[in-house]
């Protein structure tokens, strides 16, 4: 144990992984710098959702019926007020998805304006479950999560007839949209038998509704399937999709022009009558229909932040190899290398990651990683050659490091097998130094290194003279 502790190589050694401790403490300032980055860049998205439109979601047609009883209690003859509400027995929606970015400096938001179209039947046989003279009104309405988003209202029909639009909604439950008033009495005229008071001999035909509007939102668009059977389709040149919500697309087309995708469902799998009665209900049982939802978020496919973070994750396997490189030449070569050497070469590559998270910020993440790489190589180049005082090797381990970083950007580009990849690099790397210095030994190494720190002191006498 003693000798072990008096090798020279082995207090290198240890020095060596002090001071590789010590560059933990920039890396995780750049580390802190990037997630600082990446919130500010939330709260733009946020202020722009703010002085625009954000995400949305929605949800209708529906017809909501408004109707008095009176009730007998205790002698006493009350009015109370009830709501029934009728959902669609088809509903389909289209959308086509045209999107933007919106800028805040050198921050941005993903913004789209959606070509939507509703349409669908209503079966009005519950109005014939209520007298006619108790109905105080018929309306049906859409909601949506932020009305601002309602650009523009093109056509909008009801059995091929114009109606007239009114904005909100009336109901705590989804405020924020639009609605239209119908005339009971035109209802009447669809059915096949003429008016009757209690409406219970009554068959109405079908409600048929198409309509058809401009949606601005940001990022996220959310369809909840409130037909009986539900038919969902969405396309946009954006190439990028990510399907959100409790259903999956039946079928989707993604490619570099963009993508499409269809969902479909039906009462039975998504329970939707049942959810949105309790929600009408009850504003606190809301949760279960709000996840009932259809949609599609907008997405950068990796952001610039994400990748600067999984290139930091990696600082450590470089930092080792170009230690450890410098460590076999000390083995090798007999050539000591100072501690601060160490350092310097240390500090550079943790420079690289600063480079990269600042430069990406206006020049996208690509770029900023081959610049940051190519200013890296070159500076350690330059440095490790005079400290060789050989341009040769210099330019070998410039070489070696653009190679290494070469690999770093295709860990960072392969997303899905990052993991496989980098675990496989690092048992080749290591098995490479073991294999290498599996002859070393160490304790040898040790003399050597005593004959030289001898023979330095004479050789610089003779040198001064």
């Amino acid at each position: 144990m003693k000798n072990i502790l008096n090798n020279q190589t082995v207090a290198k050694f240890g020095f060596v992984l002090l001071l590789f401790v010590l560059l933990q403490i920039p890396l995780s300032m750049v580390s802190n710098l990037i997630s600082e980055r990446s919130y500010r860049l939330e709260e733009v998205r946020n202020e722009i959702a703010r002085s625009s439109t954000g995400e949305q979601r929605i949800i209708g047609p529906f017809i909501s019926v408004n109707y008095t009883e009176m009730v007998n209690h205790e002698g006493k003859q009350y009015f109370t007020e009830h709501h029934q509400y009728i959902l669609p027995e088809t509903f389909d929606f289209n959308a086509d998805l045209e999107s933007y970015a919106k800028y805040r400096g050198i921050y941005q938001a993903r913004l789209y304006k959606a070509d939507s179209r509703l349409s669908g039947t209503f079966d009005l046989s519950p109005l014939t479950q209520i007298a006619a003279d108790k109905i105080n009104s018929v309306s049906m309405v859409v909601g949506v999560s932020d009305s601002r988003g309602l650009i523009k209202l093109n056509n909008m029909t009801l059995d091929g007839k114009s109606i007239e639009i009114q904005p909100g909604t009336g109901l705590n439950q989804f405020a924020q949209g639009f609605h239209t008033k119908l005339d009971l009495s035109q209802l009447l005229t669809l059915s096949d038998r003429p008016f009757n008071r209690r409406l219970a001999d009554t068959k109405l035909q079908p409600l048929t509704f198409d309509f058809n509007f401009l949606l601005q939102g940001m990022e996220s668009i959310q369809v909840s399937p409130i037909g009986k059977v539900s038919n969902v389709e969405m396309s946009s040149v954006w190439p990028h999709p990510s399907f959100t919500g409790d259903f999956l697309p039946i079928s989707s087309d993604i490619s570099d022009k963009g993508f499409n995708a269809q969902w479909a469902s039906n009462n039975f799998s998504s329970n939707i009558s049942q959810l949105f009665e309790q929600c009408m209900t009850n504003s606190g049982a809301c949760a279960d229909l709000d996840r009932r939802l259809m949609g599609v978020d907008l997405i950068e496919p990796v952001d610039h932040y994400l990748k600067s973070h999984r290139a930091v994750n990696y600082s450590l396997l470089v930092i080792t190899l170009v230690f450890a490189s410098f460590f076999l030449l000390e083995l090798f070569q007999a050539r000591l290398m100072h501690p601060v050497q160490y350092g310097f070469v240390g500090l550079a590559l943790a420079l690289f990651y600063l480079l990269l998270i600042s430069l990406s910020e206006h020049l996208g993440f690509n770029w900023a990683y081959i610049l940051s790489a190519i200013a890296s190589t070159v500076l350690l180049s330059i440095y490790v050659g005079g400290m060789l005082a050989n341009t040769k090797q210099g330019k070998l381990f410039g070489l070696c490091l653009i190679g290494l970083y070469g690999l770093l950007f295709g860990l960072l580009q392969a997303e899905s097998y990052a993991l496989l990849m980098g675990s496989l690099l690092c048992f080749a790397i290591l098995s490479l130094l073991m294999l290498l210095t599996r002859h070393v030994d160490w304790y040898a190494k040790n003399a050597e290194h005593s004959v030289i720190n001898k023979d330095l002191p004479a050789k610089l006498d003779n040198d001064s003279q």
